[in-house]
């Protein structure tokens, strides 16, 4: 069963397909008492959701390779940059190049898509 950054990476190579092949192709497939083939439809989105960072209130959910949970702060570098991490960018589908407004707010920092609404949160 894939997991992680590799269902993801299966899940977008595999495009339009029925979700029984998506599935299947993912690796969530068990065998019934009779020699059937079951797929394990919940244990796929489980780990869908779980690969994209959304925590369902499991102990492994949002976590990334090292095990480490996403603690959703970061820290002002040396030489005055601000840096977001790719875990973070991954949940937000964020690709090389995407340009954001920077507005600035009394004490926060907020970074709008351009073309993007300044409502969404």
């Amino acid at each position: 069963m894939l997991t992680g950054s590799e269902l993801l990476a299966k899940v977008k190579e595999l495009g339009d397909v029925s979700k029984s092949d998506l599935v299947r192709e993912c690796g969530y497939v068990s065998t019934k008492k009779d020699g059937g083939e079951r797929l394990n439809f919940t244990a796929f989105y489980e780990a869908l959701l779980s690969a994209k960072g959304v925590n369902l209130g499991a102990d492994t959910a949002g976590r990334g390779k090292g095990g480490r949970s996403l603690s959703f702060v970061t820290k002002i570098q040396f030489n005055g940059n601000l840096m977001v991490g790719k875990a973070y960018t991954a949940l937000l589908d964020l690709k090389p190049g995407d340009e954001f407004e920077i507005k600035l707010g009394k004490k926060q920092i907020r970074l709008v898509p351009v073309g993007g609404s300044d409502d969404e949160e």
